[in-house]
């Protein structure tokens, strides 16, 4: 006799929430049994990971993403969003490209915020992106780990240096720079303003370069 196991048991056992098998029962990719309660019991000898497979490829989507930093790296950002289309097309995906404009120090993004909640809610299967800090200067690892823990595959077109990447991190640091004077200035501490001022010129010059 198979062995019936609650959807508690049968999401450990394929890795997904019983949110997901939920929306499997009522699409109709993996239907449960029912108890004269009404509660859902799953078969476990057809929770199999190649079916597993096969459902997840189903439902979830690829997602790739691109960013820069600001209005005049517009180029990069159509260059970016190109090779990551190119590249999902000939691997033959149904994908699509989700953008921002902004700076890698900041976790606001809309595009951004938009990428963690599908992660979280398990509606993506796969992410793209051309560069590791296209997601975030700091703390694209943490968001590699929420990846892993939602079985995300994360695909990385280039391990090496962004050609952006020098004045990328110049325009990030600017940001820095620019809400700290903003609190120093509503402040009384001139020899700090002074400092921050000449250190901002100095970033200035260098994206100017």
């Amino acid at each position: 006799m198979d062995k019936l196991v609650t959807i508690g048991e049968a999401s450990e056992i394929l890795g997904v929430s019983p949110t997901t098998l939920r929306r499997w029962d009522k699409a109709g990719r993996l239907t449960p049994e029912k108890t004269a309660a009404g509660h859902r019991r799953y078969d476990i000898s057809k929770l199999r990971p190649e079916m597993y497979q096969e459902l997840s490829q189903g439902s979830k989507r690829t997602i790739a993403y691109a960013r820069v930093s600001s209005h005049d790296q517009k180029n990069d950002l159509k260059r970016q969003k190109q090779v990551l289309e190119l590249y999902c097309a000939r691997q033959g995906w149904t994908y699509e490209i989700v953008s921002d404009l902004g700076s890698g120090m900041n976790y606001h993004k809309k595009g951004l915020k938009r990428l963690i909640n599908d992660v979280l809610s398990e509606k993506i299967g796969r992410l793209v992106i051309t560069h590791k800090d296209r997601l975030l200067r700091f703390g694209a690892e943490l968001i590699f780990a929420i990846c892993e823990a939602k079985h995300v595959e994360v695909i990385i077109l280039n391990q090496g240096e962004d050609t952006s990447f020098e004045e990328d991190l110049a325009k990030d640091v600017l940001e820095i720079i620019t809400v700290f004077s903003a609190r120093l200035y509503g402040s009384r501490s001139r020899k700090s303003k002074k400092l921050l001022d000449e250190v901002k010129k100095s970033v200035e010059a260098v994206i100017d370069e």
